[in-house]
Parts: C-alpha cells; sequence; structure tokens
C-alpha cells in the first residue's frame, strides 16, 4: 500500500466514524444511503490497495508458507526453528545428546572432531564480465562439469559478454578458469563529455 492510498483509506475511515458517532434510532434513510455509499468508497480503495493472495500465516518472516495451526504464528518454519531451537536448549548441542567419554574416544576438544564438523560444501560460481565487476549469470551449480556446460552455452550466444569465469567456493574462494580478457569500460560514453 502506498502512501497516497493509506491516506485515501484514513480518509475514508475518519469519515464512517463520524458516520457512526451521529447515527441514532431516527436518522433519516437518505443519511443511510450516504453512509452506504462512503462505506462502499471506502471498501473499493481497500481492494486498490490489497494486492494478491490474503497472508496465510502471522508471520512476517513467511507470510504465504506452510501453515502449522499449533503455532502462535500459524508459520511451520518458524515453528520447526523454534522447536529444534528448545530441543537443542534441553540436550545441551546442536545435534542430540553428546557421546560419554570412554577410554576408547578420549574427551572432546573445545573446536570438535572432524567427525563433528558438518561436511564442506564446494560450489562452482559462473560469472561474468559486465564491463565493471564480476557479476553473477547463473545459479551456483555443485557440479563442474555442469558449470562448464552452461558456461560453454553461454559463451555461444549472440549477446555473450566479453568475458566469463568459473569460481569454485569452498572454504575460500578460487578462480578455476577465466575465459576472455576482462577490460574495464567506462559507463558514461565518451568518458561522460
Amino acid at each position: 500500500m502506498n502512501h497516497a492510498q493509506l491516506t485515501a483509506l484514513g480518509r475514508a475511515l475518519r469519515v464512517l466514524g463520524e458516520h457512526g458517532e451521529k447515527l441514532t434510532g431516527d436518522t433519516p434513510d437518505d443519511v443511510l444511503h450516504e453512509v452506504r455509499g462512503d462505506l462502499m468508497r471506502a471498501l473499493d480503495q481497500l481492494d486498490d490497495a490489497t494486492a494478491g493472495q490474503k497472508p496465510a500465516t502471522r508471520c512476517k518472516e513467511h507470510p504465504y508458507g506452510p501453515v502449522e495451526t499449533s503455532a502462535p504464528d500459524l508459520c511451520l518454519l518458524c515453528e520447526t526453528r523454534r522447536r529444534k531451537a528448545h530441543r537443542s536448549q534441553i540436550s545441551g548441542d546442536y545435534g542430540g545428546p553428546a557421546p560419554r567419554p570412554t577410554a576408547d574416544r578420549p574427551v572432546l576438544s573445545r573446536y570438535g572432531t572432524r567427525e563433528d564438523r558438518p561436511q564442506p560444501q564446494q560450489r562452482w560460481i559462473p560469472e561474468m564480465w559486465n564491463g565493471q565487476v564480476w557479476q553473477l549469470c547463473g545459479t551456483p551449480r555443485h557440479d563442474r562439469r555442469e558449470a562448464d556446460l552452461y558456461l560453454a552455452a553461454q559463451r555461444r550466444r549472440p549477446d555473450a559478454a566479453m568475458a566469463y569465469r568459473l569460481v569454485h567456493e569452498f572454504t575460500d574462494y578460487e578462480v578455476v578458469r577465466v575465459w576472455g580478457t576482462p577490460v574495464r569500460v567506462d559507463p558514461e560514453p565518451m568518458g561522460g563529455i
């Protein structure tokens, strides 16, 4: 709802409130028709201001998300997050009960062991040179071959960029391969003259 719609709707509702204060048992029909007209105008403005479907939940983060009827905000996604946090608070960790130290398994360090850490995620990110900076030109892939095939198809397009590169995201960013030569282009034609 933009500011103009909000102002007009507020004005229409204030007019309706004034009508409500003045209504009595012997109010003439012409005043009731005037109230009806003002009410219809307010409803029309409200219809213009609301776009799309009614939100399924009361959650500001996921208004159209899945519904959980037992959740206070009806949001299944937030309720799942709250339940997981509650379970981890009860058990004292984030994955279940902690294993007890034994003779063959020493006490864990404060940083954990290799098995405790999540598996590293790697992605192959296709980027194109837009004349100023490298920008993402497709969705990151989890398979290098698939990313190479995607960039090969991009280079064959009639509106291909002057350069493409494939970035391997792992613990750090590592540029794996660069196609073409990135040349800095002035965004203003003729140097801004």
